[in-house]
């Protein structure tokens, strides 16, 4: 009997570390938000606002930070995936129903790539952005209070110039997670 209760401690001893890991692996951001068919993740690093988004679409996906009017004024970030390669673009929000790319707008590009996938027709794509970025037409992200956030994925087509298929807007507080919808 303590052989048998021996070899289940020590398989258990051995088999806890690996799990724990799994599970360290596994948790890349603080928080989360599910959307319909879309996801964001997030995490407040330092001066840095580490995201990930994911929707069920082989098209672009999207984020867009404190609108004024409807879509004007904010700051977008968009991107998807095509052949492996990850296309991204740091847009304003110039018109309430348009955007355009920053650096057509006298801004700059203010995103820095982390990564991306396209698999069984969800795309994914994993960026960071300055929290207070010098880009003018970026603003500043207050990550203690409550931040509007728009969400957004187009249709199966990789192409930033198509209209959206999905878009929500939500107030979210990006270090405690707390969201509501608009």
């Amino acid at each position: 009997m303590k052989r048998i209760v021996g070899r289940i401690a020590l398989a258990a001893a051995c088999l806890l570390p690996l799990t724990c890991t799994s599970a360290l692996v596994a948790a890349d951001y603080a928080h989360e938000i599910q959307a319909k068919k879309m996801t964001f993740a997030w995490t407040v690093n330092d001066k840095q606002l580490e995201v990930k988004l994911s929707a069920d679409t082989t098209g672009w996906v999207a984020i867009g930070f404190h609108p004024a009017d409807r879509m004007q004024g904010a700051n977008y970030i968009l991107g998807y995936v095509k052949d492996g390669k990850v296309s991204l673009t740091d847009d304003f929000g110039d018109t309430p129903t348009g955007h355009k790319p920053d650096d057509k707008l006298g801004g700059t590009e203010d995103v820095t790539l982390v990564g991306g996938s396209e698999e069984n027709g969800r795309t994914t794509i994993e960026f960071s952005i300055p929290l207070a970025s010098s880009d003018v037409n970026d603003g500043n992200i207050d990550s203690q209070g409550e931040t509007v956030v728009l969400l957004a994925y187009g249709p199966d087509r990789d192409s930033f110039k198509l209209k959206h298929k999905f878009r929500t807007a939500m107030k979210v507080n990006l270090t405690s997670g707390a969201a509501s919808a608009l």
